[in-house]
């Protein structure tokens, strides 16, 4: 039994006394612990050693006590083992230096077995769990197949993803074969880690509200909705899709048990827009952490009250920033901790 459940009850929907909190991008850079395993390591050594993965894990949980973990890892070790070469590049961030551009450069992209290519990811959940020691449950995640798509063809990040986008409005029957190769193979790697241990996943769309509401239904959710039909009777999945306010109505009808919010919706709009019976997490602008601390944890208590207190995770509303101060991340979450309605 996990002793502190609070995250799991939020999930089930079930009344807590306060809600749980953790932060997206919590295991990692802002971390002058994680600075130092960065200093002796590459970005995929780290991700790719379940020690260094398990350890840089439970770092921010030791120094904030969060209500969950979640594994380090990276939402590009997918198309690594799909056959598609990705690397991390000092400056520039994900690099593809063969992207996916045609139809016959998807010959080469395979449905891969998962054991053999991902298994050290189940390695470092099965020590992770260990240092856990049963305190708090463990999340997994993948990107979402949309997200790994404008990877796998941009080549880098973009602010637009122009390429990415012209590959599925110019040549959709390759980019539908691709986006289902990524699904099946998010699926086959999400249940692998549930059998792993983890708790909950999550699935990230960071780059969903690049779409107009349409394509994104066309490119994307229908993509989601297969991820989460195939592991929602197995554990509870998180869907988060940034900028994407115009589909919560559609994904809070998905079967997932919570829906990440970003800082552009308000949790009023958030809980309308919901139809008000699905947890919801977020939403906190990550840049907001630069506030003062006494301002931080002001604005936590403003938004936990705006969400209620129920039915809802504390969160950013994306990945923490690398330069946020300590005691700032620090409010953040003994903001929630201190929480009590008025």
């Amino acid at each position: 039994m996990i002793k502190n459940d609070l995250f799991l009850k939020a999930l089930r929907g079930e009344t807590v006394e306060r809600p749980p909190v953790w932060m997206m991008r919590q295991a990692g850079r802002y971390l002058p612990e994680f600075q130092e395993i960065k200093a002796k390591y590459d970005f995929f050594t780290r991700c790719q050693t379940p020690e260094l993965a398990s350890e840089i894990t439970v770092q921010p949980i030791r120094r904030y006590g969060m209500d969950a973990a979640i594994l380090f890892s990276d939402i590009l070790v997918i198309p690594q083992a799909m056959n598609i070469h990705v690397e991390m590049k000092p400056g520039i961030g994900p690099w593809v230096p063969d992207p996916i551009r045609s139809k016959k450069d998807l010959e080469r992209v395979i449905v891969p077995d998962i054991t053999e290519t991902l298994g050290y990811v189940m390695d470092a959940i099965k020590m992770t769990k260990e240092k856990l020691n049963n305190e708090i449950p463990l999340i997994g995640f993948a990107g979402s197949p949309w997200t790994i798509l404008c990877y796998c063809v941009q080549g880098q990040g973009s602010k637009n993803f122009d390429l990415a986008k012209e590959f599925c409005f110019t040549q959709p029957l390759a980019a539908h074969e691709l986006l289902q190769k990524i699904t099946d193979t998010t699926i086959l790697y999400l249940k692998e880690k549930v059998k792993a241990g983890v708790n909950a996943v999550q699935v990230f769309d960071s780059w969903g509200g690049m779409l107009s509401p349409t394509d994104y239904q066309e490119f994307s959710w229908q993509y989601m909705q297969q991820i989460i039909d195939a592991l929602k009777d197995e554990t509870h999945v998180i869907a988060f899709g940034k900028g994407c306010w115009f589909a919560l109505d559609t994904m809070a009808k998905s079967g997932a048990s919570a829906l990440g919010i970003d800082w552009t919706c308000s949790p009023r709009n958030a809980r309308y827009l919901t139809g008000g019976k699905i947890t919801l997490q977020g939403n906190f602008d990550p840049t907001r952490l630069f506030s003062p601390p006494s301002e931080i944890k002001k604005m936590v208590k403003q938004m936990i009250d705006e969400f209620g207190k129920d039915r809802y995770i504390v969160n950013l509303g994306h990945g923490i920033l690398p330069n946020i101060p300590l005691e700032n991340a620090g409010a953040f979450i003994e903001a929630v901790k201190e929480y009590k309605q008025d």
